[in-house]
Order: C-alpha cells, then sequence, then structure tokens
C-alpha cells in the first residue's frame, strides 16, 4: 500500500506560497493529506485557502479530522496539553499530523525538526 503523506502547516504552505504546488502533485499525486487543523491555519490567508480548496476538488490532496472520543483524539488531547511542564508546545496542526501519521502508518511532513522530534521518538 502507498503510504500517504501528512503535511503540516509550515510545509504546505512553503510550497503555496511560491505556487509550486504542482511539484507536490506530480511526486505524491493522491497520497497527500492535510489534518484539519492544518486547514484551518492555512485558510487564515486567502490566496492560500484558494489554493488549497483547488487542489481538494482537483483531488490532488484530502483533508482528514480526528474524531472526539477516539484514540486519536487521546493521543493529540496528549500532544496539545503535555503533562510535562518541560515539553515544548506544539501546535494543534503539528500535533495532528503526528497524530494522523502515526494511526495511519504514514509519512510525516514537517520541517519543524526541532520542535515536534522529541514528540514523534516518544510515540514511535
Amino acid at each position: 500500500m502507498i503510504k500517504s503523506l501528512f503535511f503540516d502547516s509550515d510545509c504546505i504552505s512553503a510550497f503555496l506560497w511560491v505556487k509550486e504546488e504542482r511539484l507536490l502533485h506530480n511526486l505524491y499525486q493522491g497520497r497527500i493529506v492535510i489534518p484539519e487543523p492544518v486547514y484551518d491555519e492555512i485558510s487564515k490567508v486567502a490566496h492560500l485557502k484558494m489554493r488549497i480548496d483547488l487542489m481538494k476538488s482537483s483531488n490532488f490532496l484530502t483533508i482528514d479530522r480526528i474524531l472526539s472520543g477516539s484514540q486519536e483524539f487521546d493521543l493529540y488531547n496528549s500532544l496539545i496539553n503535555p503533562l510535562d511542564s518541560k515539553s515544548i508546545i506544539i501546535g494543534k496542526g503539528e500535533a495532528a499530523c503526528i497524530t494522523l501519521t502515526k494511526f495511519n502508518n504514514g509519512i510525516l511532513a514537517s520541517n519543524n525538526l526541532s520542535d515536534i522530534m522529541d514528540y514523534v521518538k516518544n510515540i514511535a
């Protein structure tokens, strides 16, 4: 099975800002997923939202959500509300990407390695 790639906001935005999302489509057609919190964050910038919506309507990517009460939600919630006060606080989009990548055996597409590495190591 071809693994899905779960993109966080910063990573996919790097392609959207320079209008080169076609590179992602050419390389990963049908495998690009953004979590709903990532979509919400990108939607705050009108021209980026337009580009994401076009990618979605063209079936270049899908938007995935985490359902409340699920095992995925439990992990997601623990990532956005860490019990350890020494942990780096990560955003909802990053937490959703980590969660969906884990539960779908996917590939995490992020350019925030220093922020998320400890979380990724702990749940792998």
